[in-house]
């Protein structure tokens, strides 16, 4: 396991464009949160400590958000082929087995995770009602070995600033986790 901090995308961005399959073959897309108050673009996987660690708090906090009208979707862009445990097949199992109630998406190119510079998992992306990024860094301060609660803490303060109209919260700590499993040949420049 490499620990990667995220990039720290530049705020004002405009998010990237996706068209994924989720886990049941839907294609799922940019266009279907046009029209949200906010949208939360989430890289996570299913093997990675960091990501198992939060993936409860993560879920109850979905499920807390979705119900304000924030459209939250996760994408996994790790190798399936060397990570065998974040396959498409598994993705549906851990969706299950996290309480996920938002879609997650397989980048099997990963491309969009190129798009957005993504670099760990988790890799936390915030955007506005017009799609302009104002929040990219970690869910809490927790870790898997340092004892803090998992709270969510900085997520749900960014989320509160965004549903409220005001703007992007002034410290932003990056997310820290494992490196996105980048197929050979296929690794980003932005490393």
């Amino acid at each position: 396991m490499a620990l990667t901090p995220s990039t720290m995308l530049p705020l004002g961005t405009i998010a990237p464009g996706f068209h994924l399959p989720d886990t049941d073959g839907k294609t799922v897309s940019l266009a279907d949160f046009k029209g949200r108050p906010a949208l939360l673009v989430l890289f996570l996987c299913n093997h990675c400590p960091y990501v198992v660690h939060i993936r409860d708090g993560l879920a109850q906090l979905a499920r807390e958000y979705m119900t304000r009208g924030v459209g939250i979707v996760g994408i996994n862009a790790n190798d399936e082929i060397k990570y065998p445990a974040d396959s498409p097949q598994k993705m549906k199992a851990e969706a299950k087995a996290a309480g996920y109630v938002f879609p997650y998406l397989f980048d099997a190119t990963q491309k969009v995770a190129k798009s957005y510079r993504a670099a760990c998992t988790p890799d936390i992306f915030l955007f506005d009602k017009d799609q302009r990024l104002v929040y990219r860094g970690q869910f809490d301060d927790s870790r898997p070995d340092n004892q803090q609660p998992v709270t969510g803490k900085d997520l749900r303060e960014a989320l509160e600033a965004v549903l409220g109209g005001q703007p992007p919260l002034k410290i932003q700590r990056a997310s820290i986790g494992c490196n996105i499993k980048w197929k050979p040949g296929n690794e980003p420049d932005y490393y």
